[in-house]
C-alpha cells in the first residue's frame, strides 16, 4: 500500500520553523532548567523546564501535526505516557485493555496502577462482542493496541470507539507499531493516540522516550498539568534527536514495509516456518480491515518456528544481521523471543491463551535490503 504523499512533506517541516534570531533551519538545542523573569510571576514565556523548554515545545507541536492531532506531549518513556494517561481516571473507573499487548502494559496495570482502586479487564478485541459485554456504566477508558503485540492482531478502531463512546468512556490507540504514517487512530474516534517513540518515531535505536496526542483541548490540560505535577519530561537531547528522526520518519516507514512484506511472503512459504502473523498478508485473519483502517502494514512480523524452544533458540542463533535484543523499529533488523523477553511479566496462563508460546518469535525488520534479510533467515532455518 502506498502511503498518503503528503505525509513526505509533513513529516520533513512538522514543527521546524526557523530560528528567528539566527534563521538557523533546526530548532536550537535550550539546555536550561529556568528562565529570567522580568517581574515575579511574570515569565517572558516559560519559567522553568519542567513546565516547558523551547527545544521541547517544537518536538510537541510536530507530534500534533503529524498525527493529525491538536496537541502532542511528550514524556521521559512510553510507561511514563501510559502512567500520565491512567492518572486521569479515579478509584473505582474501569479500563478494558485489549489481551494481546505489550508486556510492560500489562506489568504497569496488573502490579502498580491496580493497587490504586482502578480495575483493569484484558479482552481480546478482536470480537466485538467480548468488548461489547466488557464495557459497563464504570468503564471510563479502552484501551487499544493495533496492531498488536506480539501477535498482529487488527481492531476494529472506529467499531470500539462508537461503543466506548456510548457510555461516555476515553478510547485510548497505542499507534506505536503503525506510526503515524500508516495510521490515524484520531480520524477513526479514538480520543487520545499514544507513542513509545524510542521505536519507529525515534527509529534509530539511541534514546527513550514517550509522546500522547490528543484533539480535546482540556483533555490536554488535564495531561499537561499531570506531566508538570509528576516531572516525568524527556530531555532536551532527547527532543532534539526525536524531531530530526521525524524528518526521515516517512522514508523509513516505507523501506520498513516493504522489507516486512517480503520477509513474511518468503517464511510464510518456508517449511520450517508453522504459521506468519503479518497484516499485509492475505492470510491474515484481519487482512481486509487492516486495509480499511490502515494506509500501509509497517514492518512488524511474528512467526511459529515448526518445533521446540530448542529448535527456536537454535534458528535464533545462527542469525547474522537480525539481532537478538528487545525493542523495535530501529533502522537495524531485530528478533525478539516474547515469552522469554518482552512478555516474560504475563502471567504463563495468559501466555498460553494468547498463543505467546516457547517457538514464536518476533521480527521488527529494518531497512537492509530485504535480499540480505531473507537470505539471513534462509540460511538460519536451513
Amino acid at each position: 500500500m502506498a502511503i498518503d504523499p503528503k505525509f513526505l512533506t509533513t513529516a520533513v517541516h512538522a514543527g521546524s520553523d526557523p530560528e528567528p534570531v539566527t534563521g538557523a533551519v533546526n530548532t536550537p538545542l535550550f539546555f536550561t532548567s529556568t528562565y529570567v523573569q522580568d517581574e515575579p510571576g511574570r515569565p517572558k514565556i516559560y519559567d522553568y523546564s519542567r513546565a516547558g523548554n523551547p527545544t521541547r515545545a517544537a518536538l510537541e507541536k510536530g507530534y500534533a501535526m503529524i498525527e493529525g492531532a491538536a496537541h502532542g506531549i511528550t514524556f521521559a518513556s512510553g510507561l511514563a505516557a501510559e502512567q500520565a494517561v491512567i492518572q486521569l481516571l479515579e478509584p473505582g473507573d474501569e479500563v478494558v485493555v485489549c489481551d494481546d499487548t505489550y508486556g510492560g502494559t500489562g506489568r504497569l496495570f496488573r502490579r502498580v496502577l491496580g493497587k490504586y482502586g482502578i480495575k483493569f479487564s484484558f479482552v481480546d478485541m478482536t470480537d466485538l462482542n467480548k468488548l461489547q459485554q466488557s464495557i459497563t456504566a464504570k468503564t471510563k477508558l479502552v484501551w487499544i493496541e493495533s496492531p498488536t503485540n506480539p501477535l498482529m492482531r487488527i481492531i476494529d478502531i472506529k467499531a470500539a470507539s462508537a461503543m466506548a463512546h456510548k457510555v461516555g468512556a476515553w478510547v485510548l490507540v497505542d499507534n506505536t507499531f503503525a506510526s503515524p504514517i500508516f495510521q490515524r487512530p484520531l480520524a477513526l474516534g479514538a480520543d487520545l493516540v499514544l507513542h513509545s517513540t524510542t521505536k519507529y518515531l525515534g527509529g534509530h535505536s539511541d534514546l527513550i522516550g514517550g509522546a500522547v496526542m490528543v484533539a480535546d483541548d482540556q483533555l490536554h490540560e488535564k495531561l499537561r498539568f499531570i506531566q508538570f505535577a509528576a516531572g516525568a519530561v524527556p530531555g532536551v537531547m532527547e527532543c532534539f534527536l526525536l524531531h530530526r528522526s521525524l524528518k526521515t520518519l516517512a522514508l523509513r516507514m516505507q523501506q520498513h514495509e516493504k522489507n516486512a512484506m517480503a520477509v513474511a511472503t518468503f517464511l510464510e512459504k518456508h517449511p520450517k516456518i508453522e504459521r506468519v502473523f503479518y497484516p499485509g498478508l492475505e492470510s491474515h485473519p484481519q487482512h481486509q480491515l487492516a486495509k480499511t483502517q490502515m494506509l500501509g502494514f509497517s514492518g512488524m512480523v511474528s512467526f511459529y518456528v515448526r518445533g521446540d524452544y530448542a529448535e527456536t533458540k537454535r534458528v535464533v542463533g545462527q542469525l547474522k544481521l537480525f539481532l537478538l535484543a528487545e525493542s523495535l523499529g530501529g533502522v537495524e533488523s531485530l528478533i525478539n523471543h516474547p515469552e522469554l523477553m518482552t512478555h516474560a511479566s504475563v502471567p504463563p496462563e495468559m501466555r498460553k491463551a494468547l498463543g505467546i508460546s516457547p517457538n514464536l518469535l518476533r521480527l521488527s525488520c529494518g531497512i537492509e535490503h530485504a535480499a540480505d534479510l531473507i537470505s539471513d533467515l534462509d540460511q538460519a532455518l536451513r
